[in-house]
C-alpha cells in the first residue's frame, strides 16, 4: 500500500516557451505534485528522515526551476520527476506543470506526467 505527500500551487520561476516574449523573462510556473511513499513507516518512526521532506523537494524545485531555460513545459516536468524521485522515500510522483497566459482565452495550459521510481 502507498500513500501520498501532495503539494499543491507551488510557484516557482521559470523561462518557458517558446515564443520571444516567453524567453525574454521568467515567468512564474503553477506546479501540483502528489509523491507516492510509506506512510506507514514514515508515521511509525515520526521523523523526517523516514519520509520525504516537503519542504527541501520544493526548495529543491525551485531552484531547478530557475537553473536553466526550457522551450518545453513538459521538460521542466520532466525534470521535476526525476529531482523528486531522488527523494529519499520517494517511490513514483505525479507532476502537474501549468504555465499561466499561455492562450488568451484560458487561465493556464499545462502538462500531466506519473513517473515510478528505480
Amino acid at each position: 500500500m502507498t500513500d501520498s505527500i501532495i503539494i499543491r500551487d507551488l510557484r516557482v520561476r521559470a523561462v518557458v516557451g517558446v515564443n520571444r516574449w516567453e524567453k525574454a523573462a521568467p515567468q512564474v510556473v503553477g506546479v501540483d505534485l502528489e509523491i507516492g511513499m510509506d506512510g506507514a513507516k514514515a508515521a511509525a518512526a515520526d521523523e523526517i528522515a523516514a519520509t520525504v521532506d516537503y519542504k527541501r523537494v520544493s526548495r529543491d524545485i525551485a531552484a531547478l526551476a530557475e537553473s536553466r531555460r526550457y522551450e518545453l513545459i513538459e521538460t521542466l516536468a520532466e525534470a521535476i520527476a526525476s529531482l523528486v524521485l531522488e527523494a529519499r522515500g520517494a517511490q513514483w510522483v505525479r507532476v502537474t506543470a501549468r504555465k499561466p497566459f499561455a492562450l488568451r482565452n484560458a487561465r493556464d495550459v499545462g502538462v500531466v506526467i506519473e513517473r515510478k521510481g528505480g
